[in-house]
């Protein structure tokens, strides 16, 4: 009994949310399986989204069309122009994407054999440094390289600059690291709960068929309802980088705000 339940989650749920090397890929790509639902996840991007303008742009759009309208809309009115306002076209196509691509990594790991992208530390870090890069470059290409570093550096009486300088450093340091930590962790948290509840089902069958049977239901109950919750945080998650970004990036161009 023991050598079949070890490979159940509850034995090591971690392993349902790890990368791993591909074998039918790695021998001449090198390519993971999360690298991999990360290159999904922008296929379908780039597919999807021509075919939803032009629906959008029809008569008939549809309701798959009008659905991505009313997100698109709402990442625009609700979150990037009361923000960005005047700079909020040049800048919405970042922050659209950021949005649509972290929330189709996170659906990805929904469907069972497949995995969240955004379940690696790697891929979150990345998109926060990219996010780093954008914000800082434009702030300074905005203001200026002088009065950018005063605006984010020198701040309060010049007799404490000395303790405040440290500190606004870190700041920029821990701003791509909340966003990488936040996204990673709330995926990779919320599946590994997935998998030890739904282990929960098969630990108990497997010890006692008829004992378990409430024990498994009870488990198969949980495991739907984190499976809705989990759709949820795959929305949360993918808002709160967009609008984390629009903040940061309204904060570069405004510094003085």
């Amino acid at each position: 009994m023991i050598s079949i339940l070890l490979p159940l989650a509850s034995e090591n749920p971690v392993a349902h949310v790890l990368d791993h090397k591909l074998v039918w890929l790695t021998a001449n790509l090198g390519i993971t399986k999360h690298v991999l639902m990360m290159l999904v996840a922008a296929g379908l991007l780039l597919w999807l989204f021509p075919l939803v303008a032009k629906r959008i742009a029809s008569d008939r759009p549809g309701r798959l069309a009008t659905c991505f309208e009313a997100m698109l809309l709402f990442v625009r009115d609700e979150m990037a122009r009361p923000f960005l306002k005047e700079d909020t076209n040049k800048f919405l196509p970042l922050i659209w994407t950021f949005f649509f691509f972290i929330l189709f990594c996170n659906l990805l790991g929904m469907i069972p054999g497949a995995a969240a992208a955004t379940g690696n530390i790697s891929i979150t870090l990345s998109l926060a440094l990219i996010s780093l890069a954008v914000y800082h470059t434009f702030g300074i290409m905005r203001n200026g390289p002088i009065h950018y570093l005063k605006a984010n550096l020198l701040v309060g009486p010049w007799y404490l600059w000395w303790l405040l300088v440290p500190i606004e450093m870190l700041g920029h340091v821990i701003k791509p690291c909340a966003l990488a930590i936040r996204l990673f962790a709330n995926m990779v948290g919320g599946h590994i709960m997935l998998a030890v509840v739904i282990s929960f089902t098969a630990a108990f069958t497997l010890d006692n068929f008829f004992a378990g049977g409430a024990i498994a239901l009870v488990s198969a109950g949980g495991a739907v309802f984190l499976s809705f919750l989990e759709l949820l945080v795959a929305f949360i998650q993918a808002f709160i980088f967009a609008f984390l970004t629009t903040v940061f990036l309204s904060m570069a161009l405004h510094p003085e705000h």
